[in-house]
């Protein structure tokens, strides 16, 4: 199925309405034409609807949410952690060196997120914000192992849910909740 025919989340109408919103406050639309968007943002039922919108905007008022990031590495580690904005897509390719992404703080406008890998000499770990899913089923490692703890593999109903797919040659893939911190009073 092609993405543009995709059903629409709410977090896409919301995302568009916001850069609706945005290109208004730049001058870009007037006061009807922004009504009028708007109301077709609202009631959008397949992603098509939504980048039909915004498509003669400029890239800058099209707002920071990218559909895919690639980011590669040759002899250092790949780290996402804190508040860093996700990509519907995510390829990661890392000759020597780990790779650490954490979404608990991430922004993440897509309730499903591809990440891909392609790691030759590199683990790979994943910590997943409370009742986000996992489906690693398109993931292998030829000489590494493969941990999911606790995390469910199927799609949870209004969740963030990634589909894992890639190789590690030489590393494996952790994929976790937060751990639990133990604090003591004094």
């Amino acid at each position: 199925m092609s993405e543009l025919r995709m059903r629409a989340s709410d977090a896409d109408r919301e995302r568009i309405t916001q850069q609706l919103q945005q290109a208004f406050t730049e001058g870009r639309l007037d006061q009807f034409e922004l009504e009028e968007r708007l109301e077709r943002a609202l009631s959008a039922k397949v992603y098509g609807d939504l980048v039909a919108l915004v498509d003669d905007l400029p890239a800058a008022a099209a707002g920071p949410a990218r559909d895919e990031v690639t980011l590669e590495s040759t002899h250092d580690s790949i780290r996402r952690t804190g508040d860093w904005a996700v990509p519907r897509r995510l390829r990661i390719a890392s000759k020597h060196g780990a790779v650490h992404l954490d979404f608990t703080e991430a922004v993440v406008p897509h309730r499903v997120v591809e990440v891909a890998f392609d790691l030759k000499y590199g683990a790979a770990k994943i910590v997943l914000p409370p009742g986000a899913s996992a489906d690693i089923d398109g993931f292998r490692s030829d000489w590494g192992s493969t941990s999911v703890a606790d995390v469910p593999g199927r799609q949870q109903p209004g969740a963030l849910h990634l589909v894992i797919v890639g190789q590690s040659k030489y590393g494996g893939l952790t994929v976790r909740y937060p751990r639990k911190r133990w604090f003591t009073q004094s």
